[in-house]
């Protein structure tokens, strides 16, 4: 009885304690920001808007080329009985792609902060052994695949028209829009200009479809700045509702050439678009420089795309340099379902040396599955 007393005692005890129950924190739910467009949600807590985005894109490549498959590989059973037997195969690529674009709004205009980066798993083909005095090929490169590799494309902070960070050239963006038409094979042979680079820009966007940009680049590889004077670009655009004209002029600090590029573009129907761009740079000191990527002098390029329907869009696109490389690239672009494109693309090229002397040609063959999220 003593110990059922004592029990009775200790539970009357905690049954007098006061019980403290937490108060629930107020719950703040994701709000939805339209103001810089769709995909766009405030962090919580912050005026803060931030859009979560990327794709995932599957490749096949065949036949000859940059966007063609693998040509002259070893036949590894072949190479067992010390033969050599030379095949072609797939080129292949998985690639995934993480975007991450968060804006707010200061007294100074749009804050803005990007990243872009691609993670890849693709085949490739090993390099040829060659004898170092004749350039005799010792032995054929191996086909293989595997290995993720990572690539920042984009990191970059943007306040009120200024940019640092590191991006695209200028020179190649201001006039093309990122890409010259909307074939996968669009910068073939050397293509129409520079792309990953530290930049230090300034764009003015008017009211009226005007805008210009100047930017400090660094460059990359073997164009990449060896004293404090930076290359350096300049441009200008005007775009309206019937299409748009644009220029841009590079110069090349470490090599000392200059390049330049205007386009034209011409919105002929409702489902067709127009566009046609020439290129011209020096080559005092080298025949290609930072800005200057196509072989001789001058290069021109044109193509256009148009809606076959609401779900395929036809795309073409060709070039021809001043030291006769010549590409050709047809796609059918084809929204299966919404997100999900599928585009099977054909290319031709033939590719000189900048003294005009035939190295290659063929067709190759590319098929790209993509889904945008």
């Amino acid at each position: 009885m003593g110990s059922v007393a004592a029990l009775t005692a200790v539970s009357g005890a905690r049954a007098a304690d006061a019980v403290v129950v937490a108060e629930p924190e107020p719950m703040e739910y994701v709000r939805v920001c339209d103001v810089y467009g769709a995909g766009f949600y405030y962090i919580p807590g912050t005026e803060t808007c931030l859009r979560v985005g990327g794709y995932m894109r599957y490749d096949i490549g065949v036949g000859k080329g940059d966007y063609g498959g693998l040509t002259d590989v070893r036949d590894k059973l072949d190479a067992l009985n010390g033969d050599t037997k030379l095949n072609d195969t797939y080129y292949k690529r998985a690639r995934a792609a993480i975007q991450l674009d968060a804006r707010s709004e200061t007294e100074l205009g749009t804050l803005r902060a990007y990243m872009h980066l691609n993670f890849d798993w693709d085949s490739r083909r090993t390099a040829n052994i060659v004898d170092e005095d004749t350039g005799e090929i010792l032995q054929y490169g191996d086909s293989f695949a595997g290995g993720t590799t990572a690539k920042m494309n984009h990191a970059y902070i943007e306040l009120g028209g200024f940019r640092v960070g590191k991006t695209d050239s200028m020179f190649t963006t201001l006039v093309n829009n990122l890409y010259a038409g909307d074939v996968i094979a669009d910068d073939m042979l050397g293509g129409y200009g520079p792309w990953d680079t530290h930049q230090i820009s300034y764009t003015y966007t008017g009211a009226n479809g005007f805008s210009a940009a100047v930017a400090l680049e660094e460059g990359t590889d073997d164009y990449t700045l060896d004293d404090y004077i930076p290359h350096v670009v300049v441009g200008a655009a005007y775009t309206q509702g019937w299409g748009g004209v644009s220029g841009v002029v590079g110069y090349d600090s470490v090599y000392e050439e200059w390049a330049g590029k205007v386009r034209l573009d011409v919105k002929a129907t409702e489902t067709i678009n127009l566009w046609v761009m020439a290129g011209y740079g020096s080559d005092d000191n080298v025949t290609r420089s930072w800005y200057k990527t196509w072989g001789g002098n001058w290069a021109v390029w044109g193509g256009g795309s148009a809606k076959l329907n609401e779900k395929a869009t036809f795309n073409v696109q060709a070039s021809y340099f001043e030291n006769e490389d010549v590409t050709v690239a047809a796609n059918v672009a084809y929204e299966l379902v919404p997100g999900l494109k599928i585009t099977p693309e054909v290319t031709y090229f033939s590719a000189h040396t900048d003294d005009k002397v035939k190295i290659d040609d063929g067709v190759g063959g590319f098929l790209r599955f993509q889904r945008n999220f």
